[in-house]
C-alpha cells in the first residue's frame, strides 16, 4: 500500500519527511529561513486534491529560502494532537521555529503563494 493515490508526489515535489519527535530539533536547526510543514493523510481525497495541484505548478510553490517539510499524521498521531487537527492537509509556517501561522484546507495554489509571498516579504522587511 503506498501513502497516496498520488504515488511519486514525493519524488516529484522535495519535502522531507518529519515525525513529531524530531519536528523542533529540525525546526531549529537554521537551515531555512521559512519551514513550510505538509500535515496530511493517507486515502485523505482533500490531500490528494493538494498534492495533484502543487504538482501541476511546482515552481509556483518553490521558494529558495523555504524548506518543505511533510508528515502522514494518521502514521505519527502525536504529530495530529500537537497540533491539534481537525482536518486535512493542514499547512503550517514556522520562521527558526517560531510559528507563524497555518493554511487549513488547501486554498489554492495561487491563495498558497500569496500568504507564503507575504510572510516572506514581512520577514525581509
Amino acid at each position: 500500500m503506498t501513502d497516496t493515490t498520488v504515488p511519486d508526489f514525493f519524488d516529484r515535489f522535495a519535502m522531507r519527511r518529519v515525525h513529531s519527535g524530531e519536528l523542533d530539533a529540525v525546526l531549529a536547526d537554521g537551515s531555512a529561513a521559512l519551514d513550510v510543514l505538509f500535515l496530511w493523510g493517507r486515502d485523505c481525497p482533500n490531500c490528494d486534491i493538494a498534492k495533484r495541484a502543487m504538482l501541476a505548478r511546482p515552481e509556483r510553490l518553490n521558494w529558495p529560502q523555504v524548506r518543505w517539510l511533510h508528515c502522514n499524521v494518521y502514521d505519527d498521531e502525536a504529530m495530529a494532537t500537537r497540533f491539534g487537527l481537525h482536518g486535512i492537509p493542514t499547512f503550517f509556517v514556522f520562521a527558526h521555529g517560531k510559528r507563524l501561522g497555518r493554511i487549513t484546507s488547501w486554498p489554492g495554489t495561487e491563495v498558497f503563494r500569496t500568504a507564503i509571498d507575504g510572510i516572506l516579504a514581512r520577514d525581509a522587511a
